[in-house]
C-alpha cells in the first residue's frame, strides 16, 4: 500500500506527538508515571523454580577448611581448667575439613524452611542458635540428601585439634594472649549481649573463624567426665553410653575462662539455647 505524502506526515505527527507525550508525563509525574510507561517482566515459573534452586545451592555449600591430620596432646595443658579437662592424653586424628563458619541462618533456613534462632535481627548470616542436637540432626539428614555429601557434627577431639590451629599450645583459639581475646572472639566483654555475623573477628591459625566465643557449638560426642583417662589415642568417638552431649567454644554470654579451647560443656541433646549453635565437618576420602 502507498500513501499520500500528506497522510505519511500526519501518521509522523501523531507518532512524534504520542512520544513526547510519554516523554512529558515522566517529566511531570516523576516516578510514578515512569513506572507506568514501562514494560513489566514476569518471570516465568520456570525462571522462578531456577532462580530457587540456585539460591538454595549457594545456601547450602558450606564453605570448609582442609585439617590435616596428625598427633597432638588433648586437654588442659595450663593448669587452668575443670578436672573433665584433664589429663592431657595423646590423640591422632586422620584428615577432615571443618566449617569455616558457624552454620547460619541463612544456611538453615535453605534446608529446614524455618528460622528457629532467637536474634533473626542479627541478620541471615548470624550463627543460628536455639537448636537442639536432635533438631541438628535432621538438618544434617536433609543438607546430605541435597547435596550427596556426608557432613556431620565434629568429635569433640577434631573440634579441639581445630580450635588450637592443629593442636598448638594454645590457650584460646588463635592467641595465648587474653589482651588479644577481643580480636577474636565474641564474649561478655564486646558482644553487647547478643550473637553477631559470623567471620568478624580474626581467624585462627588455620584460617577457622568463631571457635571461640560467639555461639556454643554442639560436637558428636556423648559427654562423660571420666573419659580423658580411658580415651583411644586413634580418632577417638566419645564414649558408648551417656545422657548429654559435649559442647565446645563458649558463646557471646561466656567469660574469658569459658572461652577456652579446652573446656568442655556438656547439655542434653534435646534442650536449646540463644547462645548454641553448630558448625559442620566432612570426612576426607580416604
Amino acid at each position: 500500500m502507498r500513501y499520500h505524502l500528506p497522510v505519511v506526515l500526519l501518521l509522523s505527527l501523531i507518532l512524534l506527538s504520542s512520544v513526547t507525550d510519554a516523554k512529558e508525563t515522566q517529566k511531570t509525574d516523576g516516578s510514578g508515571a515512569k513506572q507506568a510507561t514501562e514494560i513489566a517482566v514476569v518471570p516465568t515459573a520456570n525462571e522462578t523454580n531456577k532462580a530457587g534452586a540456585s539460591a538454595t545451592k549457594q545456601a547450602t555449600e558450606i564453605e570448609m577448611v582442609s585439617v590435616k591430620g596428625g598427633c597432638y596432646k588433648m586437654g588442659d595443658a595450663f593448669g587452668t581448667g575443670r578436672s573433665d579437662e584433664m589429663p592431657t592424653h595423646k590423640i591422632c586424628l586422620d584428615d577432615f575439613s571443618i566449617g569455616k563458619y558457624e552454620v547460619t541462618q541463612a544456611q538453615w533456613m535453605a534446608v529446614m524452611g524455618n528460622n528457629p534462632a532467637s536474634n533473626v535481627a542479627c541478620g541471615q548470616n548470624c550463627p543460628v542458635e536455639n537448636v537442639s542436637w536432635i533438631d541438628v540432626q535432621e538438618f544434617i539428614k536433609r543438607l546430605n540428601g541435597m547435596t550427596g555429601k556426608n557432613y556431620r557434627l565434629p568429635s569433640e577431639a577434631e573440634w579441639e585439634y581445630s580450635a588450637r590451629s592443629g593442636g598448638k599450645n594454645e590457650l584460646w583459639a588463635g592467641t595465648i594472649d587474653e589482651a588479644k581475646l577481643g580480636d577474636y572472639a565474641w564474649f561478655v566483654d564486646n558482644s553487647e549481649e547478643k550473637t553477631h555475623p559470623v567471620g568478624e573477628k580474626k581467624p585462627n591459625g588455620l584460617g577457622i573463624y568463631d571457635m571461640t566465643g560467639n555461639v556454643w557449638e554442639w560436637c558428636q560426642d556423648l559427654h562423660d567426665d571420666n573419659y580423658y583417662k580411658k580415651s583411644p589415642v586413634k580418632n577417638p568417638q566419645g564414649p558408648p553410653r551417656g545422657q548429654a552431649r559435649v559442647t565446645r567454644s563458649g558463646s557471646w554470654a561466656s567469660k574469658s575462662w569459658e572461652l577456652r579451647a579446652t573446656a568442655r560443656g556438656r547439655i542434653f541433646p534435646k534442650n536449646k539455647n540463644p547462645g548454641l549453635g553448630f558448625r559442620l565437618v566432612l570426612s576426607s576420602a580416604k
